[in-house]
């Protein structure tokens, strides 16, 4: 677990201080849920997925690999949907607009990442 502050692009993550409390709220809010994603209509999958990725990013609980693990996380639960794993390289082309939707976030704004998700799932 991450013990400094950590921050990109002029962005700053989640304070150390409040990471173990937020990875047991995301545990919560979003893991807690892993057995009824094959249940989820493509919106509901599509709004999960968006919002566990964007709460994982900001949360940044590791000094490195945190974009490397958010997207492992978003295979892992898209598969257990049944959509298989994403390509993302739609994300890699738009990095901008993906900084900025997932800065969006911070004020629980998951439209434009929605869109991303959207845009990649199969």
């Amino acid at each position: 677990m991450r013990s400094i502050d950590l921050g990109k692009g002029g962005f700053q993550f989640m304070s150390p201080l409040q990471i173990e409390k937020n990875i047991r709220l995301f545990e919560n809010e979003y893991l807690s849920r892993f057995n009824k994603l094959p249940e989820m209509t493509n919106e509901e999958l599509v709004s999960f997925l968006a919002q566990s990725h964007v709460e994982f990013i900001l949360i940044h609980p590791f000094r490195e690999g945190n974009g490397r693990i958010s997207r492992l996380l978003m295979d892992f639960l898209c598969s257990k949907a049944g959509n298989g794993t994403l390509d993302y390289s739609l994300w890699d082309e738009h990095k901008d607009f993906y900084f900025k939707s997932i800065q969006a976030g911070v004020n629980k704004n998951y439209q434009h990442i929605e869109r991303l998700v959207r845009d990649i799932i199969k």
